[in-house]
């Protein structure tokens, strides 16, 4: 078996639904999951959930699961949830990352450590997949300087991973350089879901074209956009849910992912039980898209975009003036994003990693001090009082 034809072998073995451990559920019922990049105090997951999360998944014939070093908690929930209670290790398939910017102190012996500490959080001999971590920019240098796919290669050898590839957030010219200089990446997790096809930051079509160019198979992330993609209450899931009363409104975005060739498997991060229960239905007997569903899709899109936002164009002139420390410019976004997904939960997330950051939007002592410097006139503390009550 060549290293490309990973494809077609992986594509008629693993279901196209895969397990997330990025959103655990909470024991304290928050759904956000764990803290991200070791920011936080550790999470206390429900693991009475997951684990009966783990068992349905499995039991409706799905195998694959992802985690990452740097999901904090992640992988011990993993080993106690799936690892620990599902002994035969050839019936699913564990993947989990190796972030570069995690390492203490930046060198292979870094590396090093980090991979025996995920092996010892999962308690398990051998990883099916394992990735570098969030590639792009300056990362894909890092990557080099530290040997990190010399790294891969040996840990492959040994038969500790079984498949290396990279997850991916920089341009489809970075990654079709780096796919170029290295062939022997097996796959690529690559963010795509529908309302991020065109736009001009994310590029998941160019992406998406450019990995099919190199052969490279692709596991997708954020399929659902964080869960925003799922919110009825959005500006567009009330048309959706007309069209298809019967479906989720998560199912569209799905769907819009599982019509695309060359997929090893699409990730979603559940956050609950019942979250589990609609993927799976969606995946059982998966619809690819019609004509009509993509207008209808294409349509959403449309009025997503059309929705008026606070105009901030994140010149960044107010945050250094504040005296609460306030990343003003993140949480006008998040604001925005409320007002297209009508959904607290969706943007409580990334509210909690800003947070941990700089100060909260509780924290605004409504001082005016940044509108002086906005150069677009806008009501900055007002829009905080208004985003504070859905967040803090």
């Amino acid at each position: 078996m060549s290293e490309k034809s990973i494809g077609k072998y992986l594509g008629e073995s693993i279901p196209k639904l895969g397990f997330g451990f990025m959103r655990l559920p909470r024991a304290d019922g928050d759904s956000g999951g764990g803290g991200f990049g070791g920011f936080g105090a550790p999470p206390k997951f429900d693991m009475p959930q997951i684990e009966k999360m783990v068992d349905y998944f499995l039991d409706n014939g799905f195998t694959y699961f992802d985690t990452a070093f740097v999901y904090q908690g992640s992988e011990e929930a993993m080993r106690e949830a799936l690892v620990k209670r599902h002994p035969d290790r050839e019936s699913y398939q564990i993947a989990s990352k190796l972030n570069l910017m995690a390492i203490q102190n930046r060198s292979l012996e870094g590396l090093k450590q980090e991979f025996e500490t995920t092996m010892e959080r999962l308690g398990t001999p051998y990883l099916d997949f394992y990735l570098l971590h969030g590639l792009g920019g300056p990362s894909i240098a890092s990557a080099e300087e530290l040997g990190a796919w010399d790294y891969l290669k040996e840990l492959k050898a040994a038969g500790k991973i079984r498949h290396a590839g990279l997850s991916f957030h920089g341009t489809p010219e970075e990654l079709d350089e780096l796919l170029t200089k290295h062939p022997e990446a097996e796959f690529v997790q690559l963010q795509i879901n529908y309302l991020d096809w065109e736009n001009p930051q994310v590029q998941s079509r160019r992406l998406y074209e450019t990995a099919r160019a190199h052969n490279t198979p692709i596991t997708v992330m954020e399929p659902i956009k964080g869960g925003q993609l799922a919110s009825e209450a959005s500006v567009f899931g009330e048309a959706l849910k007309r069209s298809a009363p019967d479906v989720s409104v998560a199912s569209w975005a799905l769907r819009y992912v599982a019509s695309l060739d060359g997929l090893i498997t699409i990730l979603s991060g559940m956050s609950t039980y019942e979250q589990l229960v609609d993927n799976v239905k969606t995946f059982k007997n998966i619809q690819k898209l019609s004509g009509d569903d993509r207008k209808l899709l294409d349509a959403a899109v449309a009025t997503i975009n059309s929705v008026p936002s606070v105009p901030c164009t994140r010149c960044n002139y107010c945050s250094p003036n504040c005296p609460q420390k306030i990343n003003i410019p993140a949480l006008i976004g998040l604001y925005n994003d409320y007002l297209v997904y009508r959904s607290a939960e969706g943007i409580s997330r990334s509210y909690g990693f800003m947070a941990m950051q700089g100060g909260k939007a509780k924290d605004c002592i409504a001082c005016k001090t940044c509108e002086e410097h906005c150069p677009q006139h806008i009501e900055i503390a007002d829009t905080i009082a208004k985003l504070s009550p859905l967040v803090d």
